[in-house]
């Protein structure tokens, strides 16, 4: 097969690798054995977050070889890197978690880092595991140099006593333990066996959410989402995707031509249809922003409300995403939205076509409860739900997915730390009707906007998922059921009304009609605010505090960095 002939004089690698000048610099590339030929040629990053640090990453470097030789075989040189992660299923319940939401930003910053560095011409991202995937996904929008992202696969679901089982219900588990309806001996059975293989958490936790955001924005082939990361038909994906990156380079189709503002609802849409956890309204917001877009939690949630629900999968619902990709995958999903009007089908994907052109053959299966038909949904609106009122006047989010009873009014129960609200959760020191609020929890309060599985999870494994509500202006995860309030804003580090509240204070949250209040009067509230003191956190130096002192408000996606529309330059077109 004759290979192409590339003109690299408007490409990035053209600084290190055209002229006499670039000597010293091609004596690094002929000292790791790449040929004259494969110098001339296109240089693509190919960037993982392989580690051992968690099943979620651990297929991503044997993925990453076959990107690599799909690069090569349309003519491209391939240059592997990595780059961190932070797992949240074991940075969970604990200070660790506090790196989550930083390593988002520290994985998009070392990828910009790597590429500009070394001046790559293109990007392949593969990630794992919860901001892993958005981050890639940021770096890629950020250097909007031509880019395809690949999601590492899903873990399979494990078995315990014929039932399909997630870590998530190790999680609650814990509770049921604590309360005295799960032995020693079945506990440690289920923790054996929840998580058999490699792969991201199953259910419609965040990392599988976002995978389908990658499909749904465009950034990943059609399809690449959805088989498990042990399945071999990951390596074609990857090879495929390889392939793909060298058609973009000769294109010049680039990552903010296809992810606009018509693509960013698309995505949206996808999340509500899903019941896709709530952390897609905190990174789609930061995508955006890389693009120049302001796309705020607010947007994300308003489409949500208009979504029907369609999917049935965990934690609210039956499924896992193995089960998606039986039936054929994200592009069902896909397929039965644009069908039904609610994806703009005009928008372009790495793949050169349109949406609609990409989902042209794709025929909605029959015989199956796993999607629902848009005229059929599970409910009439989406599975997350924005709100505002008194108590967040820069909004809030739950996730209603699966849950029968829409509104809770009750009493304040306050902690000013995770820790806190899990000590007298573990204790039972609380009741029915209390309004858990878990505050000093934000982005910059914190720091790290920890997500609270460990807490909510005891909660249902205790029996009193749906006779309390929780309120925090942290996090949730993906995997959190029952009335869960997060991302309330302003956060309490700041002065927002959550920092003011005591306990036994009257709190309505309505997620029929999007709103969460306090009755307490705004002279009343006014008075508390004069007479609150800002709090000084643990963290006063290192990473941690380095993305405190520059990070922004939740609903506009916690991020550390003026954006894309503060531009003077693209690195693409360097």
């Amino acid at each position: 097969m004759l290979k192409r002939v590339w003109d690299k004089a408007s490409l990035p690698s053209r600084h290190v690798t055209q002229g006499p000048d670039r000597a010293p610099h091609r004596s690094y590339y002929h000292a790791m054995g790449l040929t004259e030929a494969q110098i001339e040629q296109p240089f693509v990053g190919v960037a993982t977050c392989w580690n051992e640090a968690a099943p979620c990453n651990i297929s991503l470097s044997r993925q990453a070889q076959s990107v690599k030789a799909g690069v090569a075989e349309a003519g491209g040189t391939a240059r592997e890197f990595t780059t961190i992660t932070v797992t949240d299923g074991i940075a969970m319940g604990h200070q660790g978690m506090k790196s989550s939401l930083v390593s988002r930003e520290v994985i998009a910053d070392s990828v910009e880092l790597t590429m500009r560095g070394h001046c790559y011409d293109a990007l392949v991202g593969l990630a794992g595991c919860d901001k892993s995937l958005p981050g890639m996904m940021m770096a890629m929008l950020r250097l909007n140099v031509p880019s395809v992202f690949m999601y590492g696969g899903s873990i399979l679901p494990g078995k315990f006593r014929g039932r399909d089982v997630t870590v998530v219900d190790v999680f609650e588990a814990v509770g049921q333990h604590a309360a005295g309806t799960m032995s020693d001996e079945d506990l440690h059975a289920l923790e054996c066996v929840a998580c058999p293989s490699a792969g991201a958490c199953g259910g419609q936790f965040t990392a599988n959410t976002m995978a389908m955001v990658s499909e749904a924005i465009g950034l990943a082939l059609p399809g690449s989402a959805g088989s498990p990361a042990p399945y071999e038909e990951r390596d074609r994906w990857a090879v495929e995707s390889g392939r793909a990156v060298m058609a973009l380079i000769a294109s010049q189709l680039r990552p903010r031509d296809i992810v606009t503002r018509r693509a960013l609802e698309n995505a949206a849409v996808v999340v509500g249809a899903t019941g896709g956890s709530t952390n897609a309204a905190l990174h789609l917001p930061a995508m955006a922003h890389e693009a120049g877009i302001r796309f705020t939690m607010q947007d994300v949630t308003d489409i949500m409300r208009r979504t029907p629900y369609i999917a049935d999968l965990k934690p609210g619902g039956r499924y896992v995403a193995l089960d998606v990709h039986n039936i054929g995958g994200i592009p069902v999903i896909l397929k039965a939205l644009l069908d039904a009007g609610l994806l703009h089908g005009d928008c372009v994907t790495v793949t050169g076509r349109t949406m609609a052109e990409n989902l042209a053959d794709v025929v909605f299966p029959a015989g199956q409860d796993v999607v629902m038909p848009v005229s059929r949904p599970l409910s009439p609106t989406g599975g997350v739900v924005g709100l505002r009122g008194n108590l967040a006047p820069d909004g809030a989010i739950v996730k209603v997915a699966g849950m029968k009873v829409l509104r809770f009014e009750g009493t304040a129960l306050c902690f000013d730390s995770e820790e806190a609200a899990f000590a007298a959760v573990r204790e039972r020191a609380y009741k029915a009707g209390d309004v858990i609020v878990i505050r000093y929890e934000g982005p910059r309060g914190g720091p790290g906007m920890r997500e609270m599985l460990s807490t909510t999870a005891s909660i249902y494994g205790q029996g009193m998922g749906d006779q309390v509500a929780l309120m925090t202006d942290g996090r949730f995860s993906g995997g959190t059921r029952g009335f869960c309030v997060g991302h309330v804003g302003p956060e309490a580090a700041v002065g927002g009304p959550i920092a003011l509240l005591r306990d036994g204070d009257k709190i309505v949250i309505d997620a029929e009609n999007g709103t969460i209040d306090v009755a307490l009067s705004d002279a009343e509230l006014a008075a508390r605010r004069a007479a609150w003191v800002p709090r000084r956190t643990n963290y006063q130096s290192g990473a941690i505090w380095k993305f405190a002192q520059g990070v922004g408000p939740a609903h506009l996606g916690a991020v550390t960095h003026p954006g894309g529309a503060a531009e003077t330059h693209c690195y693409a077109d360097i």
